[in-house]
Parts: C-alpha cells; sequence; structure tokens
C-alpha cells in the first residue's frame, strides 16, 4: 500500500514584526554576525524603503518560519538587505524561490536593477546570485566587522519582471519536487 504524499507545507507572505523571534532563531544560526531584533522591528515598522518577506509553514511540528529576506528600494535600484534559510531546510531551494520573490515584487515597484553585498567565502550564495544572472562588479574591503571579510558587490541588471515571473514559478516548482523527495526526513526530526 502507498502511503500517502506529504502536503506542501511552505508559502511566500509578508514578514511581520510578531516573527521576530522565529527570524531571529533562523539569524542565529544563519549568521556569524547577526542582526539583533531592533532592527528587524526597525525595518519592519519604520523602514519605508523595505519590505520583507517569509516562507511560512503550515504549522507545527515545523517551524513556523524557515527563510526570510529583505529588499531596500532606492528607485531605480533594489537592494538586498538580508536573506536566510533556516539550516534544517537548506537544499529545497526556499533561498532561490525567496530571492525570486523578492525580485519580482521590487520590479513592480520600480526598480530596475539589483545590489547585494556577500562574504567572499560565501561560495554557496554566490552560486545562487550568480545563477539570478547578478555579476560581481566590485568588492568592499574589510566589510564585515566580525572577522573583517571582504564582500562582493553583485549586481543584477535588468530586473525583467517576465523573466523574473517565469522563475518565481519555476523555483515553486524545484521547490515542491524536493518537498517530496525529502518530507519523509525532515519530518521524522519534527515528530507530532
Amino acid at each position: 500500500m502507498k502511503t500517502a504524499e506529504p502536503s506542501f507545507p511552505f508559502r511566500l507572505d509578508t514578514l511581520r514584526e510578531e516573527d521576530i523571534p522565529a527570524v531571529m532563531d533562523i539569524e542565529r544560526r544563519a549568521f556569524s554576525l547577526p542582526w539583533n531584533a531592533g532592527i528587524y522591528r526597525y525595518e519592519l515598522r519604520y523602514n519605508a524603503l523595505s519590505f520583507y518577506r517569509a516562507i511560512r509553514t503550515s504549522g507545527p511540528p515545523l517551524p513556523p518560519i524557515v527563510a526570510y529576506g529583505g529588499i531596500w528600494l532606492y528607485a531605480p535600484e533594489a537592494h538586498v538587505s538580508t536573506i536566510a534559510v533556516h539550516p534544517e531546510f537548506r537544499g529545497l531551494h526556499l533561498g532561490a524561490w525567496l530571492l525570486a520573490d523578492l525580485l519580482v515584487e521590487a520590479a513592480r515597484r520600480g526598480a530596475q536593477e539589483a545590489s547585494l553585498e556577500v562574504r567572499v567565502s560565501n561560495v554557496t550564495a554566490q552560486r545562487l546570485y550568480l545563477s539570478f544572472g547578478f555579476r560581481v562588479v566590485g568588492k568592499r574591503h574589510r566589510y564585515y566587522s566580525d572577522n573583517r571579510e571582504d564582500a562582493f558587490i553583485m549586481t543584477l541588471r535588468p530586473l525583467d519582471i517576465t523573466v523574473l515571473e517565469q522563475r518565481l514559478f519555476r523555483e515553486e516548482r524545484i521547490v515542491k519536487e524536493r518537498w517530496r523527495a525529502r518530507a519523509p526526513d525532515i519530518l521524522a526530526s519534527y515528530p507530532s
């Protein structure tokens, strides 16, 4: 007898202030130089130039949020301020799905290009950005205060809404395929 396929538990949504505790859990796991809760509170309450998105789950036993990211919009440029995926949910393409969503929203709001900084040692993130068409355009020397590591400056131009929407749909399909393949193992580590 075939077992029932686990339902798809993820959805893209706006990040809200009540999500900060879940964000902080991921933030501490994902970054050696994490932002604090006050930064997120400020960003969500007062920064009119920013927007933040999350990938929520359908609820327990899974964590409430498994990825989040944000953009600062200085038309005509969008700057990716942060993006993070819960370590136990990496490899599902959640980061790519979220990035596509953020870039689509930036393009809808009038951005024509996007930029970001990434650690020179973070090859995984660089691969993700390169797959979207970002290119290294410079370097910020000793950018990270925790270890004085350099950052690559990466830029994507133009932000083509049609291409980005196609990428968004493709990434959602990939996430669904990978979830089907990995759900039993992931769910086993989150007993009901």
